[in-house]
């Protein structure tokens, strides 16, 4: 007899349907108009209550953090977050749900939150998880890779032989299923369409035609899978560079919404080949978030003190820092 299969328990917090998915992207224009604007009116114009957001970059390398700070201040209500390798993303966000400032992440499709790696566990996230006030759902790393996948080839699911057996499968929405042709088991993994996706990259052209340099991630397929797109940039480039060298461009502009430049917008991450990481003030976020008192005082000042990023940039130590963190990651990337 064979076994029977077997569902998981989770919660679905996005619609899979590449149908419905492909109405919305019917509607979508296609045309390579100029999309620069402030990250202010980025966010203001293209993040709503109640909306799916997919943050781009891995942990603390390429992320836009200039738009996590941003949406913080502008404080929408009850997103849904992809917890996909976030880490100082995640504590970013978690600052909005604050005492009194409502409840900025409602839900959470969690495969790698509250923790910054070798760094340490995030106190004030981990305050926010474990009041009870975030629902989450439980996938790994590349289960929530292969759902962007499954939206960006416009399809409502893909099959993979991972988390079968496992309890992170238990606490998911999957399925499993048999294949039609070996009779194999395997895994039905939903698509995942977010509302909004948020990318950090290394150039664009004001179309929003972007270039990365280094590993991608899952940035590739985010780009594609999302409904509207804010793509933050170190750069500006004309778009006569990005026809000169068309097979550097990984997201294209038909895919972007808005295209934002933020020099250092990924601090105090890494960007690579760029900047190394400011380790010293993620630790100042870390020790800060000890103490819910002393933590709203940091981010009363880092945050809802200052009116952009260049302001939280220069007050974390200015032009001196960003080029020593620019030094580090020229020196690593020699081997030396």
């Amino acid at each position: 007899m064979s076994t029977p299969l077997r569902n998981g328990d989770g919660p679905l917090y996005a619609d899979p349907s590449a149908n419905r998915a492909r109405e919305f992207f019917h509607t979508k224009p296609r045309s390579m108009t100029d999309k620069l604007m402030s990250v202010k009116d980025a966010v203001a114009r293209l993040i709503k209550d109640g909306e799916y957001l997919a943050v781009g970059g891995f942990g603390a390398d390429r992320l836009p953090s200039a738009v996590c700070h941003e949406i913080v201040r502008q404080n929408p209500q009850n997103l849904t977050l992809a917890g996909h390798t976030a880490t100082h993303d995640f504590q970013i966000l978690a600052a909005g749900n604050l005492t009194g400032r409502g409840k900025l992440i409602a839900r959470v499709d969690a495969a790698y939150i509250v923790g910054l790696e070798a760094r340490g566990l995030s106190p004030h996230a981990r305050r926010v998880m474990e009041s009870g006030e975030v629902e989450s759902t439980e996938w790994s790393n590349y289960s929530l890779a292969v759902r962007f996948k499954a939206a960006a080839m416009g399809l409502p699911f893909l099959p993979m032989r991972s988390m079968l057996g496992t309890d992170t499968f238990k606490k998911s929405p999957c399925k499993e299923i048999v294949c039609p042709y070996s009779g194999e088991k395997l895994l039905a993994v939903p698509a995942c369409y977010p509302d909004v996706g948020v990318i950090h990259v290394h150039e664009a052209d004001r179309y929003g035609n972007c270039r990365i340099r280094g590993t991608s991630v899952a940035d590739f397929d985010l780009a594609r899978a999302s409904k509207k797109l804010i793509v933050t940039c170190e750069r500006l480039i004309p778009n006569d560079d990005i026809r000169g060298d068309p097979t550097r461009t990984l997201i294209p502009f038909f895919c972007v919404d808005a295209v934002c430049e933020v020099p250092f917008g990924s601090y105090p991450g890494n960007m690579p080949y760029e900047y190394f990481s400011d380790e010293e003030h993620l630790h100042q976020w870390l020790e800060a978030e000890a103490d819910e008192a002393e933590y709203k005082k940091f981010i009363d000042k880092y945050i809802f003190g200052v009116s952009d990023f260049s302001e939280y940039l220069q007050l974390s130590g200015g032009l001196p820092r960003l080029q020593k963190l620019r030094q580090e990651e020229f020196l690593l990337n020699r081997g030396k």
